[in-house]
């Protein structure tokens, strides 16, 4: 529509055409206009005035808040909106593991998706188990840690003490009893509470990883659980583990006794017994800072005829108990880890019977000063394959030379032995008829001078040899003929102003 002006008793003024009344309010620029950046700008700042202005608007003052409406552009359109649910499960599963967290905050959504895929969790805080909130966060787990969330530690504290597999946060007070007290850990009671919700929540949980639980909470989670298959325990007695003799399915155990400066508890031939009894169907057992004896020993070889791999991690064991690995009638792989003794009375050599099946034997950070005790080792794992020593103390060239009684090694690895000589590693190497392969890393005492015709003729043979004996002697085979190292060298000038 458009207005001709009329002509006013004034001819030089023309009359102001009238509003519409059929409009209620300005009329709005075009919106093509909106398009362009440059005018978006404009009007924005027009729009920053009128705010500004106190006065009152008229109409000729800039377009008001309410009537100025930037168009917004419409949000990209989610693709995966037409995917549903399973389908973006089974995409956000073949992604790497380390990208769950990063996706999980793209929207609620997938968020949402992303406590479905979680199967292994760390519990932190047993308020997040306690009230519920776990299992709506993510109902298919299989793998539960509840350790840290069972030991009041300050969580803000930057004071981070690792022992073994346990790690805790304390603040700078230390009392006798150690980094943590009686009173830190909840009480028996609370913990069995949340092992009967995990029970009722998760039965298909495979690995469940706990500290101080009693025999009723262990109980409750054998019934929910069939499908249970590795158990790790913390500071748990021996009547605790009457609880597991209903996890039929059991086949890898981890038993935490005692950790110095953190908890002690007592696991000896009567908790082995049990466990042996309810447990037959083990193939991994390991025992970290349990006591007993050969009647322990004995009562598991006996019950789990399908272990094949024993591990004995600071153990304080009686005297004799390596005689009762004869009755282990599977086992192919023995670790012994950070024990100061390896057994304190072996008994007549006669009496200590073999262990044919043993494959490989493992030794880490332990003390081998009595020969007694290692030649009882060596005696039951005679016919052992892979022999492996790390960062063992007191392996010097009168007690390595007692692997000789091993005639059928293929492996022999040997890490930060410092105490082992050349001469005392080739006297049981050349022994050894069948060896494959050798791996002598960070032992400073075997010299690459040292090496005779013979140890160099078996390097030759060998399927895999692995020889860093002496840091500094392969610094200086690094560095021949750079000149680095020598007076006068060329890195070494001085330099002339």
């Amino acid at each position: 529509m458009s207005y001709s002006p009329e002509k006013n008793s004034n001819p030089n003024e023309f009359r102001k055409p009238e509003r519409s009344r059929s409009r209620s309010r300005q009329l709005s620029l075009p919106e093509s206009f909106f398009r362009e950046e440059a005018l978006k700008h404009v009007i924005f700042k027009m729009q920053l005035q009128s705010l500004s202005s106190t006065t009152s608007p008229s109409p000729s003052s800039p377009l008001s808040e309410s009537d100025l409406s930037f168009p917004i552009d419409p949000p990209l359109h989610d693709s995966t909106s037409l995917f549903s649910d399973e389908l973006l499960l089974i995409v956000l599963s073949k992604l790497p593991l380390a990208q769950y967290a990063h996706n999980s905050l793209v929207c609620k959504r997938w968020l949402y998706l992303h406590g479905r895929l979680v199967q292994s969790l760390k519990i932190l805080d047993w308020g997040f188990l306690d009230s519920g909130r776990v299992v709506d966060r993510f109902p298919n787990l299989t793998d539960v840690d509840l350790v840290h969330a069972c030991i009041r530690s300050p969580r803000n504290s930057g004071i981070l003490v690792t022992r073994k597999t346990l790690t805790v946060h304390i603040d700078s007070l230390f009392t006798s009893n150690g980094f943590i007290e009686e009173g830190d850990v909840l009480r028996p009671s609370v913990i069995d509470q949340g092992l009967k919700l995990l029970g009722e929540w998760y039965p298909n949980l495979r690995r469940l990883v706990a500290i101080g639980a009693s025999e009723n909470g262990l109980q409750s989670i054998a019934e929910d659980c069939q499908t249970l298959q590795e158990l790790e325990l913390h500071c748990c007695g021996d009547m605790a583990l009457k609880g597991i003799s209903g996890c039929r399915n059991l086949q890898i155990v981890k038993l935490i006794g005692c950790v110095d400066g953190f908890y002690s508890s007592v696991i000896s031939d009567i908790g082995l017994t049990i466990l042996a009894q309810g447990c037959t169907r083990l193939v991994k057992l390991e025992l970290s800072g349990c006591e007993g004896s050969y009647d322990g020993i004995k009562a598991i070889g006996q019950c789990c005829q399908m272990l094949e791999e024993l591990t004995l991690c600071d153990h304080r064991m009686d005297g004799g108990w390596l005689a009762a690995l004869s009755y282990c009638g599977n086992l192919k792989t023995l670790r012994l880890r950070s024990c100061k003794s390896i057994d304190s009375s072996p008994g007549p050599d006669e009496h200590l019977g073999s262990c044919p099946t043993i494959e490989e034997l493992h030794l880490q950070q332990c003390l081998l000063r009595d020969k007694q005790g290692v030649k009882a080792l060596f005696l039951v794992c005679e016919a052992v394959r892979d022999v492996v020593f790390q960062d063992c103390w007191g392996l010097a060239d009168d007690v390595f030379s007692i692997a000789a009684i091993c005639r059928r090694v293929k492996l022999i690895s040997l890490e930060g032995c410092s105490s082992l000589t050349t001469g005392g590693l080739e006297s049981v190497v050349l022994s050894w008829k069948e060896l494959q392969r050798l791996r002598v890393v960070s032992c400073n005492n075997v010299k690459d001078s040292e090496v005779t015709p013979a140890l160099a003729t078996l390097f030759s043979i060998l399927k895999e040899l692995k020889w860093r004996p002496d840091s500094k002697s392969l610094l200086t085979s690094s560095l021949a003929g750079t000149g680095v190292g020598r007076k006068g060298g060329r890195f070494f000038k001085r330099l002339k102003p």
